[in-house]
């Protein structure tokens, strides 16, 4: 691919006096997906898909090679019996196997031995385990706080031996209930900024809260800041152009795309990277749900109105988000020399209670956001209150809910009204009867759509992240999120749940009972594959 230079990029974009920037001019449709890029890559792919089962099915017809099928079809339903994983999981891939043994075999293979995934997932420990001593030793603060609140001092040695997340003083918290106040915040910072901007996000998108950001972030470039930007590849499907990390480059702007579709398959395009995170100076560190796109900020209208919030930290757990997002970075390359962002000069800010930063990688085997989620769930004493915009549960955490709420906890979750899935919303009502009956109050944003991802209990603790209710969150992606722990910032989560709450129906028993049969059905038979999608 040529170089794209800065006058051409300057050539190609528009500007008005609202400060909107944009480097594409048109939008992603679907012409220029089935005529382009994207729609070659997907047609390599279906094609090596069809030459593979092709060649896998007409195996059957051969007596003693379907013989062994048969054995090996015995022996995988065995494996799967015994392997230490998700119930729910082991019991999608026996189904799958029964049904359609030749194609279930054969796709459980495929995903157990993917290198690509092998690969990544050696690369991101190796650099965990070079860049995680970086941190500031923090032994005697997590002595001090299991000895002040065993509770939380046991979660806290959790997250340091199983993710090495420690846990933080000195920090302050503000929390941002609105998409609008989250991107007032992110521009407020941008103009702060003296040394670098990092900026990790899901989906970017070209519209008023992009270009706005996209026009400060270059004039930092200009004043010799240094900016990186890195979002998820599947915004090339329908979002952004394949070349649109050149156009940034060509401003100065340090730009990747996270796992890019290319015409190979490997089972790691299903690991998306879901973070949101923003880092100024190593000073102040963002996250939440609000990616940027102008449907977060309600500026185009998709759901009705759309519900989102973020939280922004100062002082000294920042580190942790500044490391978070140069691992990531550096996932599929040489790693760089991370302490000049390390130890860049900070303050701490004095301020109550405890923060732990922490994130969530689908290439292990430790389900850290839902460890987190289930220890908060467990703990509560008076109430735990939840907003996400989906609702595909295990069975752990399905048990989780309903014991809390029979001994008597207020479980309240926060769901959509008006959904941004279909499938997803049939799925959620699967829930619904069981949770309700068991005194689990669920409420849908009569609004529009809820994206926010918060957890809140008992006056005292708070999650505020990227991480969703459903198998994708918990097991397929990558994600963060910020613990908050005895902060103000806490009881600002609960008002805004409160005040969210106001706006929603509390969905009866009786309307869980009359769901209608096509939506019942539908969910009940995406259930069975929910785990794997």
């Amino acid at each position: 691919m040529r170089e794209i230079d800065k006058q051409t990029v300057r050539d190609k974009s528009s500007q008005d006096n609202s400060g909107i920037y944009l480097l594409e001019k048109s939008k992603r449709g679907v012409l220029n997906v089935l005529f382009g890029r994207t729609m070659l890559i997907i047609l390599l792919l279906a094609a090596q898909v069809f030459i593979l089962y092709r060649a896998f099915n007409s195996l059957r017809y051969i007596r003693y090679i379907y013989v062994a099928l048969q054995a090996l079809y015995v022996g995988l339903i065995i494996h799967l019996g015994n392997k230490s994983s998700n119930p729910a999981v082991k019991i999608t891939w026996i189904l799958l196997v029964v049904l359609a043994p030749p194609v279930g075999i054969f796709l459980y293979i495929f995903v157990e031995m993917d290198w690509g995934h092998r690969v990544l997932n050696r690369r991101l420990g190796e650099l965990i385990g070079k860049t995680a001593p970086m941190l500031p030793d923090q032994t005697a603060l997590r002595a001090r706080v299991r000895a002040e609140d065993p509770a939380l001092g046991s979660l806290a040695d959790y997250m340091w031996r199983n993710g090495y997340f420690d846990v933080y003083e000195n920090t302050g918290a503000e929390y941002l209930p609105s998409g609008e106040a989250a991107m007032e915040a992110i521009l407020r910072e941008i103009d702060k900024a003296k040394k670098f901007i990092f900026m990790e996000f899901f989906i970017i998108d070209e519209g008023v809260m992009w270009g706005r950001v996209l026009k400060k972030l270059e004039e930092k470039v200009e004043q010799g800041v240094e900016v990186r930007v890195l979002y998820d590849g599947t915004c090339a499907l329908f979002r952004l152009p394949y070349r649109y990390p050149k156009m940034l480059e060509a401003l100065g702007i340090k730009c990747k795309m996270f796992s890019p579709l290319r015409p190979m398959m490997s089972t790691h395009y299903n690991n998306r990277d879901h973070r949101k995170i923003m880092v100024v100076d190593g000073r102040v560190a963002f996250t939440g749900g609000v990616n940027l796109a102008d449907e977060y900020i309600n500026e185009k209208t998709l759901y009705g109105h759309w519900k989102d919030v973020g939280v922004m930290l100062r002082g000294e757990a920042v580190r942790a988000f500044t490391l978070m997002f140069l691992q990531m970075w550096n996932i599929d390359e040489a790693a760089e020399n991370f302490a000049k962002y390390l130890y860049v000069e900070r303050v701490g800010v004095p301020a109550p209670g405890y923060v732990i930063p922490y994130g969530d990688s689908p290439l292990d085997d430790e389900h850290t956001g839902e460890m987190v989620y289930m220890d908060i769930i467990d703990r509560a004493t008076r109430y735990v209150h939840i907003m996400t915009p989906y609702l595909i549960l295990d069975n752990e955490m399905v048990t989780a809910l309903t014991f809390a709420a029979k001994r008597g906890v207020d479980v309240s979750i926060i769901l959509p009204h008006i959904t941004d899935k279909r499938y997803a919303f049939a799925l959620a009502k699967t829930h619904y009867r069981q949770l309700i009956e068991a005194g689990v109050h669920i409420l849908e944003y009569t609004p529009g759509f809820v994206h926010a991802k918060v957890f809140v209990s008992d006056d005292e603790k708070a999650v505020v992240g990227t991480i969703n209710l459903d198998y994708r969150s918990l097991y397929l992606h990558f994600e963060c999120a910020a613990y908050l722990c005895g902060m103000p910032a806490v009881m600002d989560v609960e008002r805004d749940f409160v005040e969210t709450a106001a706006k929603c129906h509390a969905v009866t028993l009786e309307e869980a009972r009359a769901i209608p049969i096509p939506t019942r059905v539908a969910g009940w038979l995406l259930k069975v594959v929910a785990p794997l999608m």
